[in-house]
C-alpha cells in the first residue's frame, strides 16, 4: 500500500502550522510498501490529528491524502471498511479498547472481523510475548495503561494489514517492554512487507527506519 500526502494542512489550524517549519504540513510526502517512517514532534503539534487524517477519521484539511493513488475524499463507506479490515491496522493514542470486554475479548474483536489471519491460540502465544499473558481474562478497565498498550498491539497484529499506524504505542511502557513490543511489530510488518508509520515524541532506536520526518 502507497500513501501520497499532498500538501497536507490541518484547516483549524492553518495559520499556526503555516509559521513553523515542518516536513510534513505543507509538503509532499511519500510512504511505500514496506517503508518504516518515523514522525517525530512535541505535544501539541498535530501528531494525533494527522494519524486521524491518515485513516480517514477526519477531513478538515486542505491538501489531499491518496490511498493506492484513490484520493480519500472520494473513497466510498464500503471501500472505506474494506481498506481498514483488510489494509490498515491502527494502535490509537487513546487505545479505544472496550472497557468492559475483556484483554482476549477485545484483541478477538479484530480478529474474526473477517476471514481470520491467525488461529486464536496465536492471541495467547503474543501475550505471552509481551507479558499479558495472566490477563487475558480481565476487563479492560482493569488493566494498567501500561497493559491496555500491549492489548491494542496485539490487536493490531491480528488483523491483514499493508499499513499499520502507531500513535505513541509506547507511552507507558518501561524499556524491556518496549522491545518485547518492538520486536514483535518489527516481525509482523516485515512478514507483511507492510508500510509502518509511528509518531513519538522523541527519537527512538526501536526500529530501522527508512524515513524519519519532523512534523
Amino acid at each position: 500500500m502507497q500513501i501520497d500526502i499532498n500538501n497536507l494542512i490541518p484547516a483549524p489550524l492553518k495559520d499556526r502550522f503555516r509559521e513553523r517549519t515542518s516536513q510534513v504540513w505543507g509538503q509532499k510526502l511519500v510512504i511505500q510498501k514496506g517503508e518504516w517512517l518515523k514522525i517525530k514532534a512535541p505535544s501539541g503539534s498535530g501528531k494525533t490529528t494527522l494519524i486521524h487524517f491518515l485513516y480517514k477519521l477526519r477531513h478538515d484539511f486542505e491538501g489531499d491524502i491518496l490511498w493506492d493513488g484513490k484520493n480519500i475524499r472520494a473513497i466510498d463507506a464500503t471501500t472505506l471498511a474494506a481498506y481498514r479490515q483488510q489494509h490498515i491496522s491502527i494502535v490509537f493514542q487513546d487505545l479505544r479498547l472496550f472497557p468492559h470486554l475483556t484483554a482476549r475479548e477485545n484483541i478477538n474483536l479484530k480478529r474474526v472481523m473477517q476471514q481470520p489471519l491467525y488461529d486464536e491460540s496465536m492471541i495467547d502465544q503474543m501475550a505471552e510475548r509481551l507479558s499479558i499473558a495472566p490477563i487475558l481474562s480481565q476487563q479492560a478497565a482493569t488493566c494498567s495503561y501500561g497493559e491496555q498498550q500491549r492489548i491494542a498491539i496485539i490487536r493490531a497484529m491480528m488483523q491483514p494489514f499493508d499499513l499499520l499506524l502507531m500513535d505513541e504505542p509506547f507511552s507507558h511502557l518501561d524499556t524491556e517492554n518496549i522491545e518485547r513490543a518492538a520486536a514483535l511489530i518489527r516481525e509482523e510488518c516485515t512478514k507483511r512487507q507492510a508500510a509502518f508509520i509511528l509518531t513519538d515524541l522523541e527519537d527512538d532506536t526501536h526500529f530501522a527506519y527508512t524515513k524519519q520526518v519532523d512534523l
